[in-house]
């Protein structure tokens, strides 16, 4: 491949099988998003930009490994410059701040485990304190898509260095937001585990209670790829936790906000439009949809930066400022001096602790079995716009996301569609902690592109029942693959080869069945394939081998539609795998096509 046709938005799995076909090395890769950083310099997405050298001892490291033992092989990552990586400075965009750590940060140090390689530390707002993007001595943050437009903060250089193509995922954190904001506002996906089920070991905090480790990516499946890889706790980390996560499914219900939202900035009610059409997207999922009184999550979302919680981020950095006020920019200081007010006392922290545990106590209700829905964003503003009304733009860009941690919830931020042309629209799906397989499984199921009709209420139900059949508390690190074969319209370049995707599975190879194969062609809209086992005669026909997570694999098999479904496929090589098989009874309805050797040809 000329690497000139190295796509904007890279993915993991495109990328594996580029490198499986000797089509591209990794190295030529890397050699590419140094261009690229280059190219983009003015966009202030790097503190310490892609450097050959720095990340060639990576590049030579993936010689000695199999490549099909470790899932992120050759795959470039971004790290937010509040997260240690050895060798690098950390400087939370602060540069009197720096030093250089010795050792990985947890999270850093599995990713890198697994195979993949830090290209680069990205610019955020310095200490991770704003929503903006623009709080940073090394310029504010360009949007991917609209460079006159704030990138969202604090993780605004992880955002956008995947949106431009600099890497296939990168880590943000997320205290108020970090994670999703700028996920919407530049088209990414941005998943935020529950509180600890990612180690925070090796980040700078911002509040040490609710930090979160974030992943930015261009698909749901590369997020939950990484979320395989570094879930888990870690002893040396007094926040970690162990949250394992359940074989994905679907909530029982979908909650909105019963009340109308605030919108606001420049193109408040082309964001009002966007919202209602990605509510009614969402509705037409097949789950049953509640509206909800969300006063208690705006009024726990208050207690983040109008409480005692700001006081926590001048606990963790309040010594620093003291000693280099110089060094800190004016508006970040002034938020973190805020935490050194008189106004916070040891009764008053005690007070809010209680009212938050009694909003803790009512949302473990109200999300029982459900996954609530808000914008990610209710508006977006123009950097301009933003110079003149710093604290202002902020607190606005965390009307929708500032109560996540504190009521110890998950979420993950996807894409969903524009407010405006070249301005991405996002929608943030929450769970409880130890509920992150309802947000995968809805999630799925959004990008999966089904209709309503093919999600009936029978469907979501066999979904559920399969899941809890299935497994169970299965650790993502532990993550187990299966192959599955697909003859259609699942195949690489098909229609629904996104539901692969959105289900974790990734390209492996080509292959053929055994000799005693027919395929039909089913008289469906549109048509499709179907592949049966004969007795006596047959053929070999053309499929594809993909793999996929166990725990998918029963979610995956409710959204295929009769006749065809999931059984043993033979292969030519006499082994047996999953794959796409076909009722024997569609035969009289349908023609042959078992001469033409495989769908591609027929």
């Amino acid at each position: 491949m000329d690497i000139a046709e190295l796509p904007l938005k890279l993915s993991a799995g495109w990328l594996r099988d580029q490198y499986r076909n000797g089509m591209l090395t990794p190295e030529a890769v890397i050699r590419e998003i140094i261009r690229r950083s280059q190219q983009d310099l003015e966009m202030n997405i790097w503190i310490e930009p892609p450097d050959y050298e720095r990340i060639q001892p990576y590049l030579e490291a993936l010689s000695h490994m199999d490549r099909e033992n470790y899932p992120l092989w050759g795959i470039p990552f971004a790290v937010k410059d509040n997260i240690d990586v050895q060798g690098f400075p950390t400087t939370a965009a602060c540069p009197q701040f720096s030093y250089i750590p010795d050792r990985h940060s947890s999270v850093v140090e599995r990713l890198i485990g697994a195979g993949a390689i830090p290209v680069g530390k990205s610019n955020l707002d310095q200490f991770a304190t704003g929503l903006v993007g623009t709080r940073s001595p090394h310029g504010a943050v360009h949007n991917a898509l609209r460079p006159e437009y704030i990138s969202g903060g604090s993780s605004s250089g992880s955002a956008v260095a995947v949106a431009r193509g600099q890497a296939v995922f990168s880590l943000g954190t997320d205290t108020a937001g970090s994670g999703r904001v700028p996920a919407a506002l530049n088209g990414l996906v941005g998943y935020k585990p529950s509180l600890g089920a990612w180690p925070t070991r090796g980040v700078v905090p911002a509040c040490a209670s609710l930090d979160c480790v974030t992943v930015f990516a261009n698909g749901l499946e590369d997020a939950l790829l990484v979320d395989r890889q570094v879930r888990g706790r870690d002893a040396s980390d007094p926040w970690s936790r162990s949250i394992p996560r359940q074989a994905d499914r679907l909530p029982a219900r979908l909650l909105f906000p019963a009340e109308p939202l605030v919108f606001y900035g420049s193109h408040e009610e082309e964001y009002r439009l966007a919202w209602q059409a990605a509510g009614d997207s969402l509705k037409e999922l097949g789950i049953p949809v509640e509206y909800l009184d969300c006063t208690m999550f705006f009024e726990a979302a208050s207690i983040l930066y109008d409480g005692p919680w700001v006081a926590e981020r001048w606990a963790g950095l309040g010594e620093f400022v003291e000693n280099n006020r110089a060094s800190v920019l004016p508006v970040t200081e002034r938020i973190l001096s805020s935490g050194n007010g008189e106004q916070h006392t040891a009764s008053g922290l005690f007070q809010a602790m209680h009212r938050l545990q009694r909003y803790k106590g009512e949302s473990r209700e109200l999300l029982r079995d459900a996954v609530l829905v808000m914008p990610t964003c209710g508006g977006t503003w123009t950097r301009e716009q933003v110079e003149l009304n710093p604290v202002g733009a902020n607190s606005d860009m965390g009307r929708y996301t500032n109560h996540c941690n504190l009521l110890d919830l998950s979420a993950v931020a996807v894409p969903a569609g524009e407010a405006s042309p070249d301005l991405p629209f996002g929608v943030t799906l929450f769970a409880l902690a130890d509920n992150e397989h309802l947000l995968a499984g809805t999630a799925s199921l959004y990008f999966s592109g089904a209709s309503a009709e093919e999600v009936e209420a029978e469907g979501i139900a066999e979904i559920a029942e399969t899941a809890e059949t299935a497994g169970s508390l299965t650790s993502y690190t532990e993550q187990q693959w299966t192959t599955i074969a697909v003859c259609g319209l699942h195949m690489q370049g098909y229609p629904l080869e996104k539901q692969m995707a959105s289900h974790g599975a990734y390209f492996w190879r080509e292959a053929r069945t055994a000799p005693c194969y027919e395929m039909i062609r089913l008289q469906t809209v549109p048509a499709k394939p179907g592949l049966i086992k004969k007795a006596q005669g047959g053929a070999s026909i053309q499929l594809e081998l993909w793999k996929m997570p166990v725990q998918s694999v029963g979610a995956f098999a409710a959204l295929i539609p009769a006749p065809l479904g999931l059984g043993k496929v033979e292969l030519e090589d006499g082994c047996e795998v999953i794959g796409f098989i076909c009722e024997g009874y569609a035969e009289a309805e349908a023609e042959n096509i078992t001469a033409c050797g495989g769908w591609r040809y027929a």
